[in-house]
């Protein structure tokens, strides 16, 4: 049989939080290995579940979800969606401006299809959430990072953004809260955006998945409050800030004026009703959740375990010589800075599976996530605090040896 090949279109496409590294790690599971994950946010493994009552709703709706839904999504969880964000005063949204997918992931993938062409432009954060790059090559399209300050809050520096607008640019992805910097951008910066491109007809695509997770006195603005005059996308759903992420329940609302957005529109249907529907009885957890207590609100205030965590993980990072990390606004990530004066690190992936063969913990490297330098590296606060103290001292333990190493004589 003649050997199978894979697609061109993969020749670019990268998604290192699941590549070698992390099959690395299996391998050392499999031979007895106890390995300390701080990669991946996925709230489970952690002792961070999904409300009660919403389980108990799925239950309730489970032998009424046998069959397919809408390919936009059921009537009821839409109009909740819809609801949710005019109480936000996004009275623009109505039920069938939402489409529900199988997480914001798949909805990512879906409205890219639909928009790009091959070459089109679009501008994505560095440092991002790499399936956002991913996706816009795999569907064709050329993405372009504009740098984040980390000097500024981690919040985008707009002149680059402007700097790389061309005639090709399309978009203009918006991660915010930010994954991994844990950035929450304030209005001004969203005016920008927003008059970026109303300057160059472009279309914003909003990314709010961690939208009800942040600290201290961080406020969350939509995108499209402060754009209703132009096309955005925007993203959210219940795999964070309700625990669920295995379930995929995830929404993406369209917003702009209608006869512009027509023939766009008609395209996503097309795309939805080619894989039929998402998950019908997640989708029946989404009025539960959205309509209902909101639990999380518990866990990021003053002594609630995310805020905590967060704290403690800063505190002890921080306290590690060449150590530095912007505090996180939002969001379940830190993104500290190694110094390059006192670690000089050529390969941050490297450094990251020294430090996994070497202490048996699993971190993210920075250019994972398309930040340009391998300086930084990803470290999640879903842990208890046992597991973030016994984390942070493993790190500890090993870049100190990686300082005492004597020079490269060549």
């Amino acid at each position: 049989m003649r050997p199978m090949q894979h697609s061109s279109k993969l020749q670019n496409v990268r998604y290192e939080l699941r590549g070698p590294i992390l099959q690395a790690a299996k391998t050392m599971e499999a031979e007895g290995h106890r390995i300390l994950k701080m990669n991946l946010g996925d709230t489970a493994p952690f002792g961070l579940e999904a409300p009660e009552s919403v389980v108990v709703d799925m239950i309730h709706h489970i032998r009424g979800a046998q069959g397919y839904s809408d390919s936009k999504g059921i009537f009821t969880a839409r109009t909740a969606i819809s609801q949710y964000y005019q109480t936000k005063n996004l009275m623009n949204i109505g039920v069938e401006d939402i489409f529900i997918g199988n997480g914001v992931s798949e909805l990512i993938s879906m409205t890219l299809q639909a928009f790009l062409e091959n070459g089109d432009e679009v501008l994505i954060p560095a440092p991002d959430y790499p399936l956002w790059t991913a996706t816009v090559t795999l569907t064709g399209g050329k993405p372009v990072h504009y740098l984040c300050d980390e000097g500024q809050n981690w919040w985008p520096d707009m002149s680059d953004v402007e700097a790389k607008i061309t005639k090709r640019t399309k978009a203009i992805v918006i991660i915010n809260p930010n994954n991994p910097t844990g950035a929450v951008y304030p209005r001004h910066i969203l005016e920008q955006f927003a008059a970026l491109a109303r300057k160059h007809d472009l279309v914003l695509f909003s990314d709010e998945i961690y939208e009800k997770i942040r600290y201290e006195d961080a406020q969350h603005i939509h995108t499209a409050s402060v754009a209703d005059d132009i096309c955005v996308l925007t993203f959210s759903g219940l795999s964070k800030a309700y625990r669920m992420p295995g379930y995929r329940a995830g929404w993406v609302a369209l917003t702009g004026p209608h006869a512009a957005t027509a023939e766009y529109r008609e395209a996503l249907e097309l795309l939805a009703s080619l894989r039929l529907c998402s998950n019908v009885p997640a989708q029946h957890a989404i009025q539960t959740c959205l309509g209902g207590y909101q639990s999380i609100e518990e866990l990021i205030k003053p002594g609630g375990r995310l805020r905590e965590q967060r704290d403690l993980a800063l505190k002890l990072l921080t306290a590690i010589p060449g150590v530095s990390c912007v505090p996180a606004a939002g969001a379940m990530y830190l993104f500290p800075r190694l110094d390059p004066e006192v670690y000089p690190i050529e390969s941050d992936e490297k450094f990251v599976l020294d430090l996994l063969q070497d202490q048996k913990i699993l971190v993210s490297h920075g250019t994972a996530f398309n930040w340009p330098t391998p300086d930084h590296f990803r470290f999640v606060i879903l842990p208890s605090v046992r597991e973030i103290e016994e984390a942070v001292r493993r790190v500890s333990t090993f870049l100190a040896a990686y300082r005492s190493r004597p020079e490269d004589p060549s």
